[in-house]
């Protein structure tokens, strides 16, 4: 009885081990606030997407941004161009988009991606910087 207890318990053991080891190994995305997606930007180690549509956009943005509007049957294929193994930051006005668009980048294998949890919105009410078209 002790042994059997004893051979669970290892397989247990071995078995969370492993699936830790796989988690640490597969694609994250971090849901992050404005003021710290905002440190996060300025190490400049990534792309910056802005999901939102022209319409949106015109009343500003976060500066960098490359606009992929997700509304559109287009975003998979620009997406696809790229590079799956720098840091990706998404964001959209109120965070639904984004959480959705980074899943779907996690899903692709993209190696890390940063989510700005709350959108736009919250970038602006937070008072961070602001560009607009002109």
């Amino acid at each position: 009885m002790k042994i059997k207890i004893v051979s669970l318990a290892l397989a247990l053991m071995f078995s969370i081990g492993l699936s830790a080891q796989q988690d640490a190994k597969s694609p994250v995305v971090e849901n992050v606030d404005a003021k710290k997606f905002s440190e996060m930007l300025q190490k400049k180690d990534g792309v910056l997407i802005d999901l939102r549509t022209p319409g949106e956009i015109e009343k500003g943005y976060i500066a960098g941004s490359k606009m992929i509007d997700y509304t559109e049957n287009t975003y998979k294929q620009e997406f696809a161009k790229l590079d799956k193994n720098k840091t990706t930051y998404v964001y959209c006005a109120g965070g639904g988009r984004s959480a959705d668009a980074a899943q779907y980048l996690k899903d692709q294998g993209f190696k890390k991606v940063v989510n700005l949890s709350k959108g736009f919105n919250d970038w602006k009410k937070a008072g961070l910087p602001v560009e607009i078209k002109k």
